[in-house]
């Protein structure tokens, strides 16, 4: 395991230590912040030492009426986007104990979108079905046959 020694890996491993109450937890450098899996769902990211969750639109009221404020991103084309995270509440992030029920709205929804992923057809299954097999080639009579009709 890599050693931690960063204002930021401080905190990723406190989000671990929060997130580690649905069970085992590990976190992974990534777009300039961590992701976080429990169970290896995915379920928040750390993005300007701020731990997001994961919300979906069962869950996303829940997370409003707390306060939480949506993860937004500049695009590539200067227009802001919104993904379904969503900051933790203040309160939640102080123990274990009172951030589990969030992060438990947080898995509920990554195993929503992990199913829903894992029903939706691949490009590789899309075209095994397009592909139509041919028929196989009309057998020729022997020419003595032919003639003798």
């Amino acid at each position: 395991m890599a050693t931690i020694n960063s204002p930021k890996d401080e905190f990723a491993r406190y989000c671990v230590e929060l997130l580690g109450a649905l069970g085992p937890t590990r976190s992974r450098r990534m777009f300039g912040g961590h992701g976080f899996y429990v169970d290896d769902v995915f379920v928040a990211l750390i993005f300007e030492e701020r731990l997001y969750l994961k919300a979906d639109d069962a869950t996303r009221a829940r997370f409003e009426e707390a306060g939480g404020q949506p993860f937004v991103y500049e695009g590539g084309d200067g227009k802001s986007v919104s993904i379904s995270y969503y900051t933790a509440p203040d309160d939640a992030m102080e123990s274990p104990a009172l951030m589990r029920p969030w992060a438990r709205l947080a898995m509920e929804a990554g195993l929503r979108a992990a199913a829903a992923k894992a029903r939706k057809p691949t490009k590789a299954s899309k075209a095994a079905k397009a592909i139509k097999p041919r028929a196989a080639p009309a057998k020729k009579r022997p020419a003595a046959k032919r003639a003798a009709r």
